[in-house]
C-alpha cells in the first residue's frame, strides 16, 4: 500500500488555479522528488497536502486514509512532517530548545530522550552546538536544525520543500548526503528540489511538473538520463 497518494488534485489561491490535476504516489521508504520550472506548483502540491490550502478537487490518502482538507495539526498526529522552504527556527532558543519544540506532541522520557541523541549522531554539528542560540548557526546547520526537529516528531513521511535552497555547494552536498543515510534507515521523504540534477540522482522515484500538471514521471535515475527532461528542465 503507498504511504502517500495523490489523485487529480485541483488547488489555487483566489481565482487563480496552479494545480490542475496532479497525481503522484510515495512508497513506504523511498525517496521521491519533485522538479519543474517556477511557477510548476510544485510548493502548491505540498501546501494541499498539509491542509494549508484547501483542495478544491481531487484526493490526498495518507497511510490508507483520506485526508483531504485535514488541518495540519490532524495531519502531524498521524505522522506526516513538513519542512516549509526558508529558515524556520526560533533565533533567540538554543539548538537544542530548538529540536525538543519538535516533538511537543510527545511526552518527555527515556525514549525522547535516545531519539534525540539518534539526532545528534545524524547531525553531529547539532551536539557540537547545542547550547548555541539557533540564530548564530549557518544556512546548512539551521537547516539541519529543522531535518532534526522534524524527525523527533517519528514521522513516517517528511515533506522537505527545497532543503537546499540557498546554500552553498558543498553544503548542499551534505544535505543529500544525509537525506540518503535517513533512507537507509527506513525514513520515507518526499522532497522539491531546485538542485534538480542532484536530487534526481538521489530518487528511488520522481515527479516533473509544468503548469500545475504532471509532464514525466520514473525512477529518478531514468528521469535524469531522459534528454527531454535534461533538455527543458536540467539545462541540457
Amino acid at each position: 500500500m503507498a504511504l502517500l497518494e495523490i489523485r487529480d488534485l485541483h488547488a489555487g489561491y483566489g481565482r487563480m488555479e496552479i494545480l490542475k490535476g496532479v497525481t503522484l504516489t510515495v512508497e513506504p521508504g523511498q525517496i521521491a522528488s519533485i522538479i519543474g520550472p517556477n511557477g510548476a506548483g510544485k510548493s502548491t502540491v505540498f501546501k494541499t497536502i498539509v491542509g494549508l490550502l484547501p483542495a478544491r478537487q481531487g484526493r490526498v490518502s495518507f497511510n490508507g486514509e483520506d485526508v483531504t482538507n485535514r488541518t495540519p495539526g490532524d495531519l502531524l498526529h498521524r505522522g506526516l512532517a513538513y519542512v516549509p522552504q526558508g529558515r524556520n527556527v526560533f533565533p533567540l532558543m538554543t539548538v537544542e530548545e530548538n529540536l525538543l519544540l519538535g516533538a511537543y506532541i510527545r511526552k518527555w522520557s527515556d525514549e525522547l530522550r535516545r531519539e534525540l541523541e539518534r539526532v545528534y549522531e545524524v547531525f553531529p554539528v547539532l551536539r557540537e552546538r547545542r547550547r548555541a542560540r539557533a540564530g548564530e548557526l549557518s544556512g546548512g546547520q539551521q537547516q539541519m536544525l529543522e531535518m532534526g526537529r522534524a524527525l523527533l516528531l517519528r514521522p513516517k513521511l517528511v515533506l522537505l520543500d527545497e532543503p537546499t535552497l540557498g546554500l552553498a555547494p558543498l553544503v548542499f552536498k551534505e544535505i543529500f548526503r544525509i537525506i540518503k543515510d535517513l533512507r537507509q534507515h527506513g525514513q520515507t521523504i518526499l522532497m522539491v528540489e531546485q538542485n534538480a540534477a542532484q536530487a534526481l540522482g538521489i530518487s528511488d522515484y520522481a515527479y516533473v511538473l509544468e503548469l500545475g500538471q504532471n509532464r514525466y514521471e520514473g525512477p529518478g535515475r531514468t528521469i535524469l538520463e531522459d534528454p527531454r527532461v535534461r533538455r527543458l528542465y536540467l539545462g541540457g
